[in-house]
C-alpha cells in the first residue's frame, strides 16, 4: 500500500486488513517469549476482561437489543441534540458488573462518520464516564446538499476532522498494485465538493501443514468424506479459490481425513494452516480475552486460501467477514502461518470493537493491534514448529533471506517503521507508524534492554533511555484488548491509547498497581506522554 496523506479519522466504516505494505523491508531476526503471570494475578486479570453476562451469542443478543431500547435515554442523559440518535454496536459487561455499550451516531437520519462514542455504567446504574471519537457538537446547517452526488454517493455527515459537515461517501472498487483488491473510500463535502477524507478500507495480512507440522483439525464428515468445517468453533470453513478473486471457490474435501503433505506441491497444505490458524485464534479469543469469536456472537468467519497467482499477501475484508490468503510469489508459499492467520482476524476484531480508522495514528494502531494478538495467538499455539516470538511473518519469508515482516523490540529494523512517537509519525504507512505501539507491547511484558527468550536473542531500547520492567505478556494482551473494546473509538491516536490503556490496566489491577505504573513507564519509553 502507499503511505495514506495526513487526515484526521474517520469511523464506521468497512475495515479490511492486509498483512504487508507493498515494498522490501530489511533487518535481522529475534525472538520470542514463555513468561508467564503468576496464577493469582492471571486469574483476576482474565476475571476482568472477560464479557461476564454477555459472553454467549444469545445473552449479547438480548444485552444489545437492551441497549438499543435505552438508547434514547443515553442520548438524552449525554446532552445529545434533538435530532441524533444512537445505534447499539456491541454490549461488553466486567466481572463488576460495569456495563461498557458501544453506539454509531445518526444525525436527521444520517450516519455520523466519526460519531461513535462508548459509555461506562456501574452496575448501580451510575455514569462512570464516556468516550468519544469527536467531542464536537453534531449539527449542520441543512441536510439537502448543494453540490450533486454520484449515483452510488451515500449522504453522510462528516465528524472526522473539526466541525460536522453534510458529505458524501463514495467506494471505488478495483485492485491495487500488488493484486490485493481495492475499495477506496472518499468523503466529500456535499457543500464545497472538496475532498474531506480518503482511505483503503482493504487494510494491508490431523493435516501436515506448511509452517506447524503435523497438527489437529476439527471437520466435519460429509457425504462421501471429511470437509473443512469447524463443528467445535461456529462451523468456520476453508475454501480453495483454485487462483480466483472472487467468490468462495470450492470447500476444501477430502476422502480420509488426512489433509495435506506439508509442502506446497500439495494444495491442501495450504488449508490446512488457514484452518489450524482459525481454529487457534477462536481458542485464544475464547480462553483468554472472554470473546466468543471475532464479532462476539459466537459467528466464524471463513478463509480463502490459493487466491490469484504469485499474490505475495494476505487480506481480512470485513464485507465477506473472512479471511484470505496468497500463495506467494511462487505460488507454493502461502501466506498461512499462525502469526498471519491471527493478524487477519484481529482485523476483524478491531472493525467489530474500535473500529479505528485505517489512516494516520489510528490506522497505526489497527496494525499494531493485528501485529500484538497475531503474536499473542502464536505464543497461545504453544507450536514447537512455528514456536511464540515477538517478529511477524517470520515463516513466510516474503523478503527472501529469512528475515520477518516485523520486529516488535526494535520496530526500526524493519528499515522503515518507527520505534518512538513524534508529531508525523502519522504520515507513515499505517504498517510502518505501527512500529510506536509495537514497541509499547513488547515493552510492556518483557521490558527493555538486552535479553534471550526461547532461545532468540532481543535488546529493545527506549526513547529516553530508561529501564522498563515487563509484567509478563499475558497481562500485556489482556489490558490491550479491553483498551480496544471497551475504550479506543474510530478516532483514537497515541495519546488516546495511552489513555485508554491506563484505564484497563486501573479495571483489571488496581489505580495502586504495579501494571499501571508498568503501562506508563512503557508508553513513556516510546515517548508517548
Amino acid at each position: 500500500m502507499t503511505p495514506h496523506m495526513n487526515t484526521r479519522r474517520a469511523a464506521a466504516l468497512t475495515a479490511v486488513a492486509a498483512m504487508v505494505v507493498v515494498g522490501v523491508q530489511t533487518g535481522t531476526a529475534s525472538a520470542g517469549s514463555n513468561t508467564r503471570s503468576d496464577d493469582a494475578s492471571s486469574a483476576r486479570a482474565t476475571a476482568g476482561a472477560t464479557t461476564l453476562g454477555v459472553n454467549t451469542a444469545s445473552r449479547r443478543g438480548i444485552a444489545l437489543r437492551t441497549a438499543q431500547a435505552d438508547a434514547s435515554a443515553a442520548a438524552e442523559s449525554l446532552g445529545l441534540g434533538s435530532q441524533e440518535k444512537l445505534i447499539a454496536r456491541d454490549v461488553i459487561k466486567d466481572a463488576d458488573g460495569t456495563v461498557h455499550t458501544r453506539y454509531e451516531r445518526t444525525y436527521a437520519g444520517l450516519p455520523v462518520l466519526g460519531g461513535d462514542l462508548v459509555t461506562h455504567t456501574a452496575a448501580d446504574g451510575r455514569s462512570k464516564g464516556v468516550d468519544k471519537a469527536t467531542d464536537a457538537r453534531i449539527s449542520v446547517p441543512s441536510t439537502q446538499p448543494e453540490m450533486k452526488s454520484a449515483a452510488s454517493a451515500r449522504k453522510v455527515v462528516w465528524a472526522g476532522d473539526g466541525k460536522p459537515a453534510l458529505a458524501f461517501e463514495t467506494v471505488k472498487t478495483g485492485v491495487q498494485k500488488d493484486g490485493t483488491p481495492s475499495r477506496v473510500h472518499t468523503i466529500t463535502d456535499a457543500t464545497t465538493g472538496k475532498k474531506l477524507h480518503s482511505f483503503e478500507a482493504v487494510e494491508t495480512g490431523t493435516g501436515n501443514s506448511q509452517y506447524s507440522g503435523e497438527v489437529t483439525l476439527s471437520t466435519t464428515k460429509g457425504g462421501s468424506g471429511f470437509e473443512l468445517t469447524d463443528g467445535d468453533r461456529g462451523g468456520h470453513k476453508t475454501y480453495d479459490l483454485n487462483q480466483g478473486q472472487t467468490g468462495t471457490g470450492d470447500l476444501v474435501t477430502d476422502a480420509d481425513d488426512t489433509w495435506g503433505d506439508g509442502t506446497g506441491d500439495d494444495r491442501q497444505t495450504a488449508a490446512v494452516d488457514a484452518h489450524y490458524g482459525a481454529a487457534k485464534t477462536w481458542d485464544f479469543y475464547k480462553s483468554e480475552l472472554g470473546r466468543d469469536g471475532i464479532a462476539g456472537d459466537g459467528k466464524a468467519a471463513y478463509s480463502r486460501v490459493h487466491f490469484g497467482t504469485g499474490y505475495v499477501n494476505a487480506f481480512w475484508d470485513d464485507s465477506c467477514f473472512c479471511m484470505t490468503y496468497g500463495d506467494g510469489a511462487d505460488d507454493k508459499s502461502a501466506l498461512t502461518a499462525i502469526d498471519v492467520a491471527g493478524h487477519e482476524m484481529s482485523h476483524g476484531l478491531t472493525a467489530a470493537t474500535a473500529n479505528l480508522d485505517y489512516a494516520g495514528e489510528s490506522g497505526g494502531l489497527n496494525e499494531a493491534t493485528s501485529d500484538i494478538l497475531g503474536s499473542s495467538v502464536e505464543f497461545f499455539a504453544d507450536n514447537s514448529t512455528d514456536a511464540g516470538d515477538y517478529l511477524i511473518g517470520e515463516k513466510i519469508d516474503i523478503n527472501g533471506d529469512g528475515t520477518p515482516l516485523r520486529y516488535m523490540d526494535k520496530p526500526s529494523k524493519d528499515g522503515g517503521s518507527a520505534d518512538y512517537w513524534d508529531a508525523g509519525v502519522g504520515d507513515l504507512d499505517v504498517h510502518y507508524s505501527s512500529g510506536v505501539a509495537n514497541h509499547f507491547f513488547y515493552l510492556l511484558a518483557e521490558g527493555s534492554g538486552a535479553k534471550t527468550i526461547d532461545g532468540v536473542d532481543y535488546d529493545s531500547p527506549t526513547a529516553d533511555g530508561s529501564t522498563v520492567t515487563g509484567i509478563g505478556r499475558q497481562k500485556a494482551y489482556q489490558i490491550w484488548y479491553k483498551a480496544l473494546s471497551v475504550y479506543m473509538t474510530s478516532s483514537t491516536d497515541y495519546a488516546g491509547a495511552r489513555e485508554a490503556t491506563e484505564k484497563a490496566a486501573t479495571d483489571l489491577f488496581g489505580a495502586d498497581s504495579a501494571e499501571l505504573t508498568a503501562v506508563q513507564a512503557a508508553w513513556a519509553g516510546v515517548n508517548v506522554k
